[in-house]
């Protein structure tokens, strides 16, 4: 999704360094290293053990490629730590669920078919949201599900809830489904009324966007001068985050903009290139779920 775009806004140098935050099954990872010669390197990463295991396998002679199981909140170490001093020209974040975990019914991200009430991208930490959801309040479950999947009928899922699990605790994604489904009255053409829930369940259990805020600061500090940062996001709460700190980025202090001498560390340190990007017709034709995806590109300055 928005691949050839991302790659453009990253303008791959050839003994470039760069980083896919988000390698997924290595797509992004995949063009990134067609476009580099024998001398650049990426550093792959991925929260997901599955995936990084695929990409072992995929790859594994691919000797210009370091994949590590590691969430990209950890970019401001992990990539001084990898990059033995070369100079990152490029950081890339796919945001959001991976097609293959959405399509394995046992990780329980999906709606559409009956697993295990899990939603971990890293299923070795943390707890899975049926664990949540059996020992969380009213009100926390409605605020999650509001804030999150900005979901009008929040306190009605939220009541359905906290009533099922009296009888019996909810651990399966059909279970979830059916008793939102009948919580929703309406829903947008299209769409299946447990979308919003699942959306606001998925990030809330995984911190996507505390994740995120905590990433795009890494990728800051990690980039060299003329470097860039790429980013595609798939719904308003990822690109929100994402507007507002490369527009925070790209503008002098605002409390230090008004003084005849502006110092060095309130000067801005990104450089917004070009206007967001949207997905072509032709992508859309081919993967519907790229319906939403939204590319913003922005470049690190001295």
């Amino acid at each position: 999704m928005l691949a050839s775009e991302a790659l453009a806004g990253l303008a791959v140098e050839a003994g470039g360094y760069y980083v896919d935050a988000t390698f997924g099954r290595g797509g992004h990872t995949s063009l990134l290293l067609q476009a580099l010669g024998r001398e650049g390197r990426v550093l792959a990463l991925d929260r997901d053990p599955q995936a990084i295991a695929a990409g072992r396998q995929r790859f594994a002679d691919e000797m210009r490629l370091t994949l590590v199981h590691a969430s990209f909140a950890d970019l401001g170490t992990l990539v001084p730590a990898h990059a033995h001093e070369r100079a990152c020209r490029g950081v890339l974040f796919d945001l959001g669920v991976s097609s293959p975990q959405l399509d394995d019914a046992q990780r329980g991200f999906s709606f559409r078919a009956d697993g295990p009430l899990d939603m971990r991208m890293d299923p070795t930490r943390g707890e899975p949201v049926s664990a949540w959801l059996a020992r969380a309040g009213l009100d926390e479950i409605r605020q999650v599900i509001a804030t999150f999947g900005e979901e009008r009928f929040a306190r009605r899922v939220a009541q359905a809830i906290v009533t099922a699990r009296r009888a019996r605790a909810l651990t399966r994604t059909g279970e979830l489904a059916a008793l939102v489904g009948a919580a929703v009255r309406t829903r947008e053409p299209g769409k299946h009324p447990a979308t919003r829930t699942f959306q606001a369940l998925r990030m809330f259990i995984n911190d996507e966007l505390g994740q995120l805020e905590r990433g795009l600061v890494g990728a800051l500090g990690a980039l060299a001068p003329g470097g860039r940062l790429a980013v595609i996001s798939f719904h308003s709460l990822e690109d929100r985050v994402v507007k507002r700190f490369m527009q925070r980025e790209s503008q002098v202090d605002p409390a230090l903009k008004d003084l005849p001498l502006v110092p060095p560390g309130a000067q801005p340190r990104l450089k917004l290139i070009g206007r967001k990007s949207r997905p072509a017709p032709a992508e859309l034709e081919k993967n519907p779920r790229a319906r939403s995806a939204l590319l913003r590109v922005a470049e690190r300055l001295a």
